[in-house]
């Protein structure tokens, strides 16, 4: 594939207010989340890698200062999700206007690679479908492809609402990925002490 034929938009504006911290720079298996997701799309075949920050953006640029990938401030990080895919999707468009599609991530899913994400892509091509979601506990979520044709539908989202909303608008159109540990994600203490324990 061509290089930047497709676009990562990892999704780490929050402010992790249950936390205590900012979970993106929490560590696992000797790196931050941050990082972790970072350098797992950074080696995804074909990938141009926008990190979307908000809250605690100077400590993440800190944390990926040596990587090559491209960092954009959701400066209305507050109103929810959508202001960040929206901020995401908008940077990626800029100098790639023949960009085929983009997988949106979270950076609190510790168990997210580059295997998760080529494959991905490979069942886009593969299929035909215009969305690929990751499929774990019998749900549908992230990390998920949307082809370029869904960015007009993406940048539509309003206040909290997340990319899942186009799951239910166009299921005909969406094929799923297994990806059980997808199920695993850090939004308390709790979590992050199972995570690190092995629980």
């Amino acid at each position: 594939m061509p290089h930047n034929q497709y676009g990562i938009v990892v999704l780490a504006a929050g402010n992790s207010s249950r936390l205590g911290e900012p979970k993106q720079l929490l560590q696992f298996q000797g790196k931050s989340l941050i990082r972790h997701i970072a350098e797992a799309a950074l080696a995804t075949v074909g990938s141009n890698v926008i990190v979307v920050t908000g809250s605690n953006a100077e400590a993440i640029e800190t944390e990926l200062k040596n990587l090559p990938c491209k960092l954009a401030f959701n400066a209305d990080w507050q109103e929810g999700m959508s202001a960040s895919i929206k901020t995401g999707i908008n940077t990626l468009q800029l100098g790639n206007q023949f960009v085929k599609g983009a997988i949106l991530t979270v950076s609190d899913q510790p168990f997210v690679s580059t295997e998760v994400f080529n494959a991905l892509i490979i069942n886009f091509e593969e299929t035909a479908k215009g969305i690929v979601a990751s499929r774990y506990s019998d749900s549908l979520g992230t990390p998920a492809f949307f082809a370029a044709s869904y960015f007009p539908a993406l940048l539509q989202l309003t206040g909290a609402e997340g990319a899942k909303k186009l799951f239910k608008r166009y299921a005909d159109d969406v094929s799923a990925y297994a990806f059980s540990q997808g199920s695993i994600d850090i939004d308390t203490r709790e979590d992050y002490n199972r995570l690190i324990s092995g629980i």
